[in-house]
């Protein structure tokens, strides 16, 4: 870290930007809307005065170019967009930060490091509009399934192919920004950590190990609607009761494999009326854990379980798969270069992994060797207008992703 980099100016950005772009509910940047293009164009004028070169890819992906010496690059990544009341912080402190790095580098080296970096802002890393998280990165990676997203549609009915060519993108060749990948040498991509773990430890910064791998079904129990006045309780076949069981296994579940969750997140029924016995019982499972056999564990379980509440309660039950990511391991020398870039920051560092999902996966999914770096969030808490982060812990995070970024630099340059 050299004493061009100015963390403060990084936090008053942020300001500025949540001025520019919140209310009284929180961040308003969702992706691919006025407020998202009105934030692009605030990035663009941030970089006006370095010596980078920018454009957007076929994903709508934002690039910032600093040729180096090598080029071979260090992609420093994140994400400008925002769920619909979102916290000030979450995805951009990423972005601005990386163009302090950027800054910094350019008052050192006199416009040429001795490798290229690249700051790139994800497209619709949140999938608050469409569903779909991840899309700009998941596009570059060549992971997007081009099937399902050309059916997405906002709850307004606005496809999504239609919403991007609004702004200036080919749906039909998102794919082909994965050129942008091709001299790619290392990742990094700073967040705010979105749960309580380095709270709860009283720790500033944490390197991350990775992103967990998910399983996300539907399962829905078939049972048989019966007038809920007349019908027996040991007569019934009441899928519900069977679903009801499956929402507390799930923490059984989770508890078993060590830090994996399980969520169910919704349900639905029917014939949904308060004088009948349920019918259908539509649950969404979601599980997540960092090994792939463990996580597979998880989903034999609960499919063992379900099958065994739906035979104890006379019913039948039925799975249908929502999404799949296999776990994402991220570069462990990276992770060791993170956790020393912290430990020269705040004396102390934490290694845990990513319960969300991040643009990082995706980039690692692609074979780029990558890391993320967390600092702690004040509440524990994200996708929140209540979202903050002390602003000691904002200096100290700049200043370590910034030592990050050196020691990335120069562990690329060994490559050479």
């Amino acid at each position: 870290m050299t004493t061009a980099l100015q963390p403060q100016r990084t936090i008053a950005e942020l300001k500025e930007l949540r001025t520019l772009t919140g209310d009284e509910n929180g961040a308003q940047r969702v992706a691919f809307t006025p407020v998202w293009v009105k934030t692009r164009a605030w990035l663009a004028q941030k970089l006006a005065g370095l010596p980078v070169e920018t454009h957007t890819d076929e994903a709508g992906n934002f690039w910032a170019t600093l040729r180096g010496e090598s080029d071979r690059e260090l992609l420093i990544g994140g994400h400008m967009d925002s769920v619909p009341n979102g916290g000030w912080l979450d995805g951009c402190l990423n972005v601005m930060a990386g163009v302090e790095i950027l800054r910094r580098l350019n008052t050192q080296y006199g416009g040429r490091p001795p490798v290229t970096v690249r700051l790139v802002d994800w497209a619709d890393e949140e999938g608050a509009r469409f569903g779909k998280s991840l899309f700009g990165s998941s596009a570059c990676a060549g992971s997007l399934n081009m099937a399902e997203a050309r059916g997405l549609k906002d709850r307004d009915g606005i496809a999504l192919p239609d919403a991007l060519r609004a702004v200036g993108v080919d749906f039909e060749r998102v794919k082909e920004s994965g050129k942008e990948l091709k001299k790619a040498a290392a990742y990094l991509e700073l967040h705010i950590e979105q749960g309580p773990v380095l709270l709860d430890l009283g720790l500033p910064l944490g390197a991350v190990l990775g992103t967990f791998g998910v399983e996300r079904h539907a399962i829905t129990f078939h049972g048989q609607a019966a007038h809920s006045g007349s019908t027996p309780m040991n007569r019934r076949k009441d899928a519900l009761l069977a679903a009801a069981k499956m929402s507390l296994e799930i923490y059984r579940i989770a508890e078993r494999s060590g830090n994996g969750v399980c969520t169910i997140g919704s349900c639905t029924t029917k014939p949904g009326i308060v004088t009948s016995v349920v019918e259908d019982c539509r649950i969404t499972l979601d599980q997540r854990h960092l090994d792939p056999a463990t996580l597979a564990r998880m989903y034999a379980e609960a499919k063992e379980a379900s099958e065994r509440f739906a035979r104890e309660g006379g019913v039948s039950v039925s799975w249908e798969r929502l999404w799949h990511i296999a776990p994402r391991p991220f570069h462990p020398e990276l992770i060791a270069l993170c956790e020393a870039a912290i430990k020269e920051t705040a004396g102390v560092s934490h290694r845990l992994p990513s319960g969300p999902l991040h643009d990082a996966a995706e980039v690692a999914g692609a074979g780029v060797p990558t890391i993320m770096m967390f600092v702690q969030s004040l509440h524990g808490i994200s996708h929140n207008k209540i979202e903050d982060t002390r602003e000691e812990h904002l200096v100290q995070c700049v200043q370590a992703f910034d030592r990050l970024a050196d020691a990335a630099i120069a562990w690329i340059a060994k490559m050479n």
